[in-house]
């Protein structure tokens, strides 16, 4: 019998760690090779971690609530499997070293210790600031306290701070004095609103305590607000030819791929294509530099049966003709309602769209999902009376319209672009060629 040790596995670009929700095996139990033995949260995907291995568990590593990073062991198998001998655990963390540079190596021994008092408290790990493990192990190691912290302008991505910002901040930490910033000031600063007295609660009130995609969600939501300055602008569209075209193709569809044809490859489509007339709006900032991404990623907000909302992602949208969308929306939409996605599956979005008029809505402003810099959002088609030109001169008839809003980062997207791209969705969506092929 050999010892293999299960680590948690890569779960796509950008995540570094994860978080047990619950083990869905004990210790002394005989699990088989691909047996999901874990569940697993990142962000606001949660998703089973099978064995690769057959064998007896013999030891729980992490339990649950623990935060484990990626490569890390969290438990051990005793197996007759030849694979156990080819399992190496990462060492000193060379999972993360490998994308830290080494000269910051001799502070990575750190990371696995908890931070204590001062500095290490849990304000400052659950703040707004978004602290890398590098950034917090130095914090810890030169007791930087949380005012100090709130001083330092961020210049990574969404102004978060970098490990340059912090080695900046400790060389000249001692030229000037440090005074008390009083919390309120501190947030008027941070443009975040001080905090407020209890609400007072009346007899009947019920107290519902969020759940954790909820707090991720909200704190998503307001840090978007505090980056981007949000500008939207409003069209209406006549989707006649769109409904005329997906009547006569679904029932072809479902027969030839047994798959629904919805209106949602058709609205992604149109947003491909005004994404090459103006890639600017494919683009992320970071400080004052702007990247102009060469993936069309297309996020696809989505409600869940239990009222929280997920964004899965179609990668490289522009690659897909109408049927391979199609397949790709229903696949991930599948998947998101039954809680089948990786967490792959919601990373490295470059563009949204969120469909309000599901829901019955005319028109909605959705928030930017960071880092993006713009959001789509479609409303509900109504046929509605509409004024159409011809030759005879202008006649008054029956049509299927649909308002759509684009809610741009007035940083990067002025008006003009902001506006000419949503034209151009508008364009692609009410000139439909009813002879395009499924």
């Amino acid at each position: 019998m050999a010892e293999y040790k299960l680590l948690l596995p890569s779960m796509g670009e950008g995540v570094m760690e994860a978080t047990i929700i619950s083990w869905l095996a004990n210790e002394g139990d005989t699990v088989n090779e691909d047996d999901s033995v874990v569940e697993i949260a990142t962000d606001k995907v949660d998703s089973d971690v099978p064995t690769p291995v057959s064998g007896k568990i013999v030891k729980l590593l992490k339990q649950k609530d623990d935060v484990v990073k990626i490569g890390e062991a969290i438990a051990i198998l005793e197996t007759d499997s030849d694979a156990a001998m080819q399992n190496n655990e990462p060492k000193d963390h060379e999972e993360v070293s490998n994308q830290i540079p080494t000269s910051d190596a001799e502070t990575l021994q750190q990371l696995e210790q908890p931070l204590q008092n001062g500095v290490g408290n849990s304000t400052i790990l659950d703040s707004d600031l978004y602290l890398s493990p590098l950034v917090k192990s130095i914090v810890k190691e030169e007791n930087i306290t949380e005012n100090e912290l709130n001083s330092i302008k961020g210049s990574g991505l969404e102004g978060r701070i970098t490990k340059e910002d912090i080695l900046s901040f400790v060389k000249n930490r001692g030229n000037a004095p440090v005074a008390t910033i009083p919390v309120a000031q501190t947030a008027q600063a941070q443009n975040i609103p001080a905090p407020v007295a209890p609400i007072k609660l009346n007899e009947g009130d019920e107290i519902i305590q969020m759940d954790r995609v909820r707090k991720i969600i909200a704190d998503a939501m307001v840090k978007s607000k505090h980056t981007s300055p949000h500008v939207t602008s409003f069209i209406e569209t006549d989707v006649t030819n769109v409904v005329k075209w997906r009547t006569k193709n679904k029932d072809l569809f479902m027969k030839r791929d047994g798959e629904k044809l919805t209106f949602m490859p058709i609205f992604v489509k149109a947003i491909v294509k005004a994404i090459q007339d103006f890639p600017m709006i494919n683009v992320s900032v970071d400080g004052d530099k702007i990247i102009k991404k060469k993936n069309i990623n297309i996020g696809m907000a989505t409600a869940l049966p239990d009222g929280n909302l997920i964004v899965p992602v179609i990668k490289n949208a522009d690659q897909l003709s109408l049927s391979g969308l199609a397949k790709a929306i229903n696949d991930l939409a599948h998947r998101a309602r039954n809680k089948k996605l990786k967490p792959e599956d919601t990373q490295g979005a470059t563009y949204t769209i969120s469909n309000v008029g599901g829901f019955g809505n005319l028109m909605g402003t959705p928030i930017i999902p960071q880092p993006q810099v713009a959001i789509l959002a479609v409303g509900a088609i109504v046929k509605k009376p509409a004024v159409l030109e011809t030759e005879d001169g202008d006649v008054i008839a029956i049509r299927s319209l649909m308002f759509m809003s684009h809610s741009y980062d007035h940083r990067v997207v002025d008006g003009s672009l902001g506006g000419m791209f949503l034209k151009h969705v508008h364009d692609y969506l009410q000139n439909w060629d009813m002879n395009t092929e499924i």
